[in-house]
């Protein structure tokens, strides 16, 4: 048997379509066949879910993490569409990162590498 591959996660909610169309403003994620968002390969799967409340009780359990090129013209993008942000893009010392929150409360970050870090691997 192979090493088993992370290609996508499933996010419950009670208002899909609502966090669906966020995602997929937010990030210019491509919609599937089957309305699965793809985010640069990896696939995001809102659905319905009785079992959720609306909002998370612990929002900080997962955190979704985009990795960007350019952590300034994505919050650029994302400040257009009036987020929520609960850190604005902070430099901490091997990259920037910044944390704003989904519809449903869920924590999304932003994160840019320096080179250096890369160049430590």
């Amino acid at each position: 048997m192979g090493q088993p591959v992370l290609n996508s996660m499933l996010l419950g909610s009670t208002d899909p379509e609502r966090l669906k169309s966020w995602y997929r403003d937010g990030f210019h994620a491509e919609v599937d066949g089957y309305g699965n968002l793809n985010l640069g390969g990896f696939g995001l799967v809102i659905e319905q879910r009785d079992d959720v409340a609306a909002k998370t009780a612990e929002p900080g359990r997962f955190v979704v993490n985009f990795a960007v090129d350019d952590i300034e013209a994505a919050a650029a993008h994302l400040r257009t569409l009036d987020v929520e942000w609960l850190v604005h893009p902070e430099d901490r010392g091997v990259g920037w990162f910044a944390t704003l929150v989904d519809p449903d409360g869920n924590y999304v970050q932003l994160i840019q590498m320096k080179p250096e870090y890369y160049a430590g691997l």
